[in-house]
């Protein structure tokens, strides 16, 4: 048997979806193959074994909180003694590089994508410059950052990244609107389930929305709004990686935000996605060719806008550890494809 390690929680402010999602997989590992080791990360960064018997771990509600934990004295003797590890960590310190390195440097095995990937897929606005170079269609944006050493001053950075310091908010707003109109999205360019993120559809609403995002990250992505469906494909492999059907969310907000994904049962998904076969073909092949340039390995979902008039495809943004919850669109993608829950995972161990 496989001694396998399961990494949930994490220090980011995805910690309490990392948890479901953790247990959603225990839940669906063939406990026959693998010997399992949960592994739960505190928001402070403790380590802790979770004791619960593995053939009693039921998923739970996001904001539940785990009991039944044990300290880990010195997590590099745990991660030494076991063949690979998932780790089943969203957001910062955990889907952008930091513990792929750890991993690699204890040579051991994990799922998912490796330390560049990973890293560039978190951060937003770099994906973006990437995603450029590779010629696939994205929403015009303006990428700025807070200064660390000025209160309520910022730098504006131009399309030849040319860094202009010392920009007041209004001087941004002006810059922002003017380039890319009304209404916009603002986001903290490091961040996950749609944490920190804004629809403006107003200038006056503007400045707060910004310092809002300043909230999660000093880099900040102003995006500009599309009236879009939001389509999502789920991509699969390291050499040669495999693209699944597309599915679509119908989110039951103004936006797909944290809220409407965990807490609002009125969101929808919907697999396949009722969009014609040439379209389909379109986000699905943009999918690997994303996921190929950013140099992606193991898994990734790939989220789209599709332009509701003229059908016109964008790439949102690519996660690189999606969620693996009972309402996740990664894995309820490829059961339509007809790879069960268990069997998908055994394939992401195996390409470990």
């Amino acid at each position: 048997m496989k001694k396998l390690g399961v990494i949930f929680g994490g220090k980011s402010t995805e910690h309490d979806v990392s948890i479901v999602s953790g247990l959603s997989v225990i839940k669906n590992l063939n406990k026959e193959k693998y010997e399992i080791t949960p592994i739960y990360m505190s928001k402070d960064g403790d380590w802790f074994l979770y004791t619960k018997d593995i053939k009693q771990i039921e998923t739970i509600e996001v904001g539940e909180q785990l009991t039944e934990l044990q300290k880990i004295d010195n997590p590099f003797e745990v991660l030494k003694g076991l063949d690979v590890v998932f780790p089943v960590l969203h957001g910062l310190y955990g889907e952008d590089g930091t513990i792929q390195g750890m991993l690699e440097l204890l040579n051991i095995p994990y799922v998912g994508c490796k330390v560049l990937s990973s890293s560039i897929c978190m951060d937003k606005a770099y994906a973006k410059m990437l995603l450029e170079k590779a010629g696939i269609n994205q929403a015009d944006f303006v990428f700025i950052k807070a200064e660390n050493t000025e209160p309520n001053k910022f730098i504006y950075i131009d399309e030849n990244l040319n860094f202009n310091y010392d920009e007041t908010i209004e001087n941004i707003c002006d810059k922002a609107i003017s380039k890319l109109g009304l209404p916009v999205f603002v986001k903290p360019s490091n961040s996950g389930s749609s944490v920190g993120i804004t629809k403006v559809s107003q200038k006056e609403n503007l400045p707060n929305a910004i310092l809002n995002a300043v909230q999660f990250d000093n880099k900040i992505l102003i995006e500009k709004g599309i009236n879009a469906r939001e389509i999502e494909c789920s991509v699969l492999g390291n050499y040669k990686p495999e693209s699944s059907c597309v599915g679509e969310v119908i989110p039951a907000e103004e936006f797909y935000d944290f809220n409407a994904k965990y807490h609002n049962s009125a969101s929808k998904i919907i697999i396949p996605a009722q969009i014609d076969e040439e379209l389909s073909n379109e986000i699905r092949k943009m999918a690997i060719k994303a996921y190929e340039a950013l140099d992606c390995k193991g898994l990734a979902r790939i989220d789209f806008l599709v332009d509701k008039n003229t059908n016109k495809v964008y790439l949102s943004e690519i996660n690189t550890m999606p969620g693996f919850t009972s309402i996740s669109m990664y894995p309820q993608l490829w059961e339509k494809c007809g790879k069960p829950y268990s069997k998908l995972l055994d394939e992401l161990i195996e390409n470990a």
